[in-house]
């Protein structure tokens, strides 16, 4: 501990005031500061922090360029310094574990050629979209991917639970562009969302605040008008659950969860929905369950 010749840190999502103690000490004790932040003012305070080992890996991105590619580059350049006996600090934006592949990758590659490495945990999009919209993951599950990787991989949804679905607005696009991504891939999207819920179900674009002071982008859109609700490369999309869960009534009274039958025939809290919007309303009671039968949650 404390000896590693690679730490991985996170700035937050908004540098003053999300980015940890424990990285800034790090910043400050490395011999080289490699980093790739989304904000001005976090770049000003690594170079603040470490005015002389403070390089950004920006300019490896380029116009149309497969971002891959240019993550491979940035694990190479990261390996490189490590190589050479400095200590080194990768600084990344937001969590550094979460949709951060280099991060990971050079943590991996350390390992693996007998270096000292490790991540510390950053605030994360997920972290300030649960607090903005007033959300616990806990109640009704939640469910997160990459919308491209749910569109092409064959990921299913539960619309009885919360579903976050990153990166909408660089759908089907592997490349790097400064001003618009191209996001053909709308009508498979929404042709896949339809399967679990109407067209007119609620659902939020989510853009978590970068700046001290500015309140976060939460625009409510029917999932139909989600091409045309004014999504950009930062936005993430929020489904609020469409559908109550299914109980297993007879696991719950097998687990003692029950103590008797008549308890099926409580109804369960209702789940805050975010701005205000009133709660799915939960089903009728079922029957008191039979020790033969098992209502299973498909």
């Amino acid at each position: 501990m404390h000896d590693e010749q690679l730490v991985v840190i996170g700035t937050g999502i908004r540098t003053i005031g999300q980015m940890t103690t424990e990285s800034i000490a790090w910043i400050k004790k490395a011999d080289k500061v490699v980093y790739i932040v989304s904000d001005p003012i976090a770049e000003n305070l690594i170079k603040t922090l470490n005015p002389e080992g403070a390089e950004s890996m920006y300019q490896l991105y380029a116009e149309n360029k497969q971002r891959i590619d240019t993550y491979n580059e940035m694990i190479e350049k990261v390996l490189g310094y490590v190589r050479e006996g400095k200590r080194v600090c990768f600084a990344a934006y937001g969590h550094p574990g979460v949709f951060a592949y280099p991060t990971h990758e050079s943590v991996r590659r350390a390992k693996a050629e007998g270096f000292k490495a490790r991540m510390l945990p950053g605030v994360s999009a997920e972290d300030c979209l649960f607090a903005d919209m007033n959300i616990d993951p806990a109640m009704s599950g939640c469910q997160s991917y990459e919308a491209t990787d749910f569109l092409i991989n064959g990921r299913m949804i539960d619309p009885s639970s919360h579903v976050i679905l990153w990166q909408i607005g660089v759908l089907g696009d592997a490349t790097f562009k400064k001003v618009a991504y191209d996001t053909k891939g709308w009508p498979q999207l929404l042709q896949k969302l339809f399967q679990y819920y109407s067209p007119y179900h609620v659902a939020y674009v989510y853009e978590a605040p970068l700046f001290p002071g500015v309140e976060p982008v939460i625009r409510p859109t029917s999932l139909i008008m989600l091409p045309y609700s004014g999504v950009s490369a930062i936005s993430t999309l929020y489904i609020p659950p469409g559908q109550p869960p299914r109980p297993d009534y007879a696991t719950a009274y097998s687990l003692g969860l029950m103590q008797y039958p008549g308890a099926a025939h409580q109804q369960p809290a209702q789940q805050p929905q975010p701005n205000g919007h009133q709660p799915i309303a939960p089903p009728p009671a079922p029957p008191a369950p039979q020790q033969t039968t098992s209502d299973s949650q498909e």
